[in-house]
């Protein structure tokens, strides 16, 4: 039986803060992205790809916010659902592309996820992941009170929108994601870490005005699907202890032991590492039997044990 691995992509890799953001530059780095990718394929591994939208729904807002005078605003949810669908839409034609000049004959289809969520998580009543533009100090009164927003300052940069950010327990479309994988397609599923939905009294889903974790997300769905590894592509090779410091540790691997000992010690930040190796112990603890973290550069390497950092359950 083949292997199933769920390859969770940033959304760094397709948006980069040292370029200007267009859709051609978006394509490209798109393109440059999926190298490894091919690799993994044409090593016969069933796969899910997931990714993230950071950056883009950074941008997404901003146009919210400067053309709202001209058109109704989008919500956070609707907006999450558009890039899972342009994004997916990038992901998947330059994926066929590169299969066809590789001559790989796989199939791939984007599918828009909704993530449930628990309509009480605490994050909802206290939000706390910046979104958006930045704003001044003399605007926060008139946001807060005209579109019931709740701004936070952002490390002396100026202030923003915080939003919910709760915690994902399960994948709507899991069946038809696991149906589609086991024939051997390709799937791009969960972008920006999916819509967030909850149930309501009637049994309808209903959506949040909230973002979810991608690498939490993905491992929800890598568990929900059997996947035996998840892979997280980041934008350093390998997890680090003391990491930024002239006392750096690069790590090779990590046992699960030790992953949860180090994040309890706040080893790993809460906005960059730290969910990341959360993913990692959650989706081993469910079932899953190997993580790893690491580059797109490295991405191949490391699943030969050459490069990134590798998490597993023993």
């Amino acid at each position: 039986m083949n292997k199933t691995i769920v390859v969770a992509l940033g959304g760094n890799a397709i948006t980069r803060e040292i370029e200007e953001d267009n859709i051609p530059r978006q394509f490209e780095n798109t393109r440059r992205s999926l190298e490894p990718i091919i690799e993994l394929l044409e090593m016969n591994y069933h796969m899910v790809i997931t990714h993230g939208n950071g950056p883009q729904v950074g941008n997404a807002l901003i146009r919210v916010e400067e053309t709202r005078h001209l058109v109704p605003p989008l919500p956070l949810g609707i907006i999450v659902a558009d890039l899972e669908g342009g994004m997916g839409y990038m992901i998947e034609q330059c994926l066929q592309n590169k299969m066809h000049d590789r001559g790989v004959q796989r199939q791939v289809i984007t599918m828009l996820t909704q993530v449930l969520v628990d309509q009480n998580d605490p994050s909802i009543q206290n939000p706390s992941k910046f979104v958006g533009p930045f704003f001044k100090a003399e605007q926060v009164a008139e946001l807060e009170s005209k579109r019931g927003w709740i701004m936070r300052e952002d490390k002396g940069r100026g202030y923003r929108r915080v939003v919910p950010s709760p915690m994902p327990i399960g994948v709507v479309e899991k069946n038809v994601i696991k149906q589609l994988v086991d024939q051997g397609i390709v799937v791009v599923a969960g972008g920006g870490g999916g819509i967030p939905v909850y149930y309501d009294h009637r049994g309808w889903l209903e959506g949040v005005d909230a973002v979810i974790d991608k690498d939490l997300a993905s491992a929800v769905l890598a568990n929900e699907i059997h996947a035996q590894m998840l892979i997280i592509v980041t934008g350093v090779d390998k997890v680090a202890l003391k990491f930024g410091t002239p006392d750096q540790v690069n790590l090779d691997s990590l046992s699960i032991e030790e992953a949860k000992k180090y994040l309890d010690a706040n080893e790993f930040p809460k906005g960059s590492m730290g969910p990341k190796i959360k993913a990692a112990i959650n989706f081993l603890d469910s079932g899953g039997e190997e993580v790893i973290i690491t580059s797109i550069e490295k991405t191949e390497q490391a699943l030969h044990g050459n490069a990134g950092t590798r998490i597993i359950s023993k």
